[in-house]
């Protein structure tokens, strides 16, 4: 089956790199799936997953915004934050998704702010449990 070249990096260096037979994620204008021999492109990305399908099982990496370049032979994500599943520790996530949650309760908070760390957080929690 064909592949293609796929790597994650953030500003702190790489976090995932490998040949995929095909990258789904969500950008700001919708959901995108990649296949090797994809037409180039960039796309802004959402607080999401990135599903990186390979022989027989899928690769997922919580990402928290950035970019999707795409070429024919190579997809490069530049995230702000990027985590694969298996390096999430959940209980930091749950606590950090309840302190979001308890800011938004508040009247003097900054509630931009305390929704794009719930959506990080929720985004996590939820990525950890897809690789289970």
């Amino acid at each position: 089956m064909k592949t293609v070249k796929v790597s994650i990096v953030t500003p702190d260096g790489p976090v995932y790199e490998s040949d995929v037979e095909m990258v789904s994620t969500k950008a700001q204008s919708g959901d995108l799936g990649v296949l090797p021999g994809h037409i180039p492109m960039v796309a802004p990305l959402e607080i999401g997953a990135v599903r990186l399908k390979k022989e027989g099982h899928t690769d997922y990496v919580a990402v928290t915004g950035g970019f999707l370049e795409v070429r024919p032979e190579q997809v490069t994500i530049l995230a702000q934050a990027a985590e694969p599943a298996d390096q999430i520790d959940i209980e930091r996530a749950k606590e950090a998704k309840h302190r979001a949650e308890d800011k938004l309760k508040q009247d003097n908070m900054d509630f931009k702010r305390a929704e794009l760390a719930l959506r990080r957080a929720i985004n996590r929690i939820e990525v950890y449990q897809h690789d289970r």
